[in-house]
């Protein structure tokens, strides 16, 4: 009896340490709706940072990071509150990285993890709304806000002598903050907008509004969407209505996605912008470490998905528990100067130094994230076009 009561103290105490033996930074994305197709690579780049970061002795006293995940749909607040309610208070992380879509990330901040005191990362929310959050300094994001990629992309239209546009923009924070970003510059520049039209998502016919959107005259329509929702849809009924001949979008759609949707040569010549990165030693690190795992470097939002898990990993080594108290200083103080340069990959090298008590400044894969009062970082937007059926990169935007 004795050795059985033995056994099942040392069973229960090896269970309490394995417990207390795993650190947990959730990863909240669109694995369905509008953007189902872009998400995979964005999570893989969160998995990189984890699997380099176990591999390196993980967190603490070798503490194994954990990533459990949840689905927000992209479009569906209810579903991103309920993603995000999960993560907090079942799953209670630490830290998200996420969310994706604008909408996604607003809805899940003030339902659960503002409430919560759980500190997010978005590698993809773009929209400006995210910006005037009341967020208690708890949200953050590794790419740059839309007012600045909807200037670009209505610079890089100017600049190829495309003097009118029609503009559709999805219903939503990332749509609207697009569409006003990129109709102010454009008009300001000498373009005009023959017409600019919220339309909603999910439907399967815009033959209506899109009558209403070549009625102007112009043939040249900029689509401000998802890959995976509306977008397709408008470019596919488009295209076969034979409404216009030159296409064009920013972030959300260019993917693999939509080009297998409506066909290569539908959307050949489309110019689309994107978030970029810099010339910077970490952007060809992640270079090297993505196609190591095959996983597209150039995939939207990969790089700047394991900039976020990798920052709040630091955050948390530096702040000295998975306490979720005092994690937002903890992130600032890693992400920004002074500080010894921590490159992509380089986990060890942190610890030891945050472990010696100095400080340190990551330097990322997608450029250096010095986070400004609202947690916003500045940007590279990057040029792309369809070329043979796929998205190309034609280099960084300078206007």
């Amino acid at each position: 009896m004795k050795k059985v009561l033995l056994t099942a103290a040392i069973t229960a105490a090896s269970l309490a340490t394995a417990a207390q033996a795993e650190v947990k930074i959730g990863f909240l994305g669109g694995f369905t709706g509008q953007i189902e197709s872009l998400t995979p690579p964005i999570h893989e780049g969160a998995q990189l940072a984890v699997s380099q970061i176990n591999e390196q002795g993980g967190l603490f006293d070798g503490e194994t990071l954990e990533m459990p995940t949840a689905d927000t749909t992209c479009s569906d607040s209810s579903a991103a509150s309920n993603a995000a309610d999960r993560l907090v208070n079942s799953d209670e992380v630490t830290a998200i990285v996420g969310a994706l879509c604008t909408g996604a990330t607003v809805a899940a901040a003030n339902n659960a993890a503002i409430p919560g005191g759980v500190v997010m990362v978005s590698p993809a929310s773009t929209a400006p709304a995210v910006t005037d959050l009341d967020d208690d300094d708890l949200v953050f994001r590794t790419v740059s806000s839309d007012a600045y990629q909807g200037e670009m992309l209505a610079k890089l239209l100017l600049s190829k002598d495309i003097e009118d546009v029609a503009v559709t923009y999805v219903n939503n924070d990332y749509g609207r903050g697009l569409a006003d970003a990129f109709e102010a510059t454009y008009e300001a520049d000498g373009g005009t907008v023959t017409a600019n039209e919220a339309h909603e998502d999910g439907r399967a016919d815009y033959r209506s509004e899109l009558g209403v959107l070549s009625s102007g005259g112009s043939q040249n329509l900029v689509v401000l969407a998802y890959a995976d929702g509306s977008g397709q849809t408008i470019l596919r009924q488009a295209y076969e209505g034979g409404m216009f001949t030159q296409f064009a979008g920013a972030d959300g759609m260019v993917g693999s996605g939509l080009i297998e949707a409506v066909g290569g040569d539908a959307l050949e010549g489309m110019i689309a912008t994107r978030p970029g990165t810099p010339d910077v030693p970490g952007a060809g690190m992640f270079d090297e470490m993505a196609e190591e795992v095959d996983l597209d470097p150039e995939a939207v939002f990969a790089s700047q998905s394991y900039d976020a898990a990798f920052l709040l990993a630091l955050a948390v080594e530096q702040n000295g528990s998975d306490s979720r108290e005092g994690l937002s200083d903890a992130l600032r103080d890693v992400a920004s100067e002074p500080g010894e340069t921590i490159l992509p990959g380089e986990w060890e090298k942190a610890k030891q130094l945050i472990a010696d008590g100095e400080e340190i400044n990551y330097e990322g894969a997608s450029g250096s994230h010095e986070f400004d009062e609202n947690g916003d970082v500045p940007g590279i937007i990057v040029e792309m076009l369809v070329e043979d059926g796929e998205f190309v990169s034609k280099g960084t935007l300078d206007f």
